[in-house]
């Protein structure tokens, strides 16, 4: 049953459905869907975005998309090392940091 719940109502559907409505609705429902951009570009400007803000918690979950989305590892690599002189090294380093582990994962699932 769990398996059919989005990643938002996974991690904060008890504790607040009404973001996870927003997120799901929303962000991911009419956001995410719009014709002017493709996923692949959304997925880079919002890694980006994460990048630059220093929120490597959300990070996570947008280079797994991102490379859903046909995103290359080389490609997001250099999207971090162009970003550290942009966005502050400490960002770049956190960053990297991040995706290391998930592209790891990516190759090596449990």
């Amino acid at each position: 049953m769990t398996d059919n719940l989005t990643a938002a109502q996974k991690a904060i559907g008890d504790f607040s459905p009404k973001l996870v409505e927003l997120t799901d609705g929303v962000l991911f429902g009419d956001i995410w869907e719009r014709p002017g951009l493709s996923t692949r570009d959304r997925s880079l400007i919002t890694v980006a975005t994460l990048i630059a803000n220093g929120s490597t918690e959300q990070l996570v979950g947008h280079l797994q998309r991102a490379r859903a989305n046909g995103l290359t590892v080389d490609e997001l690599t250099e999207t971090i090392v162009h970003l550290a002189f942009y966005a502050g090294w400490p960002h770049a380093m956190s960053a990297v940091t991040v995706a290391k582990r998930v592209f790891a994962e990516q190759e090596n699932p449990a």
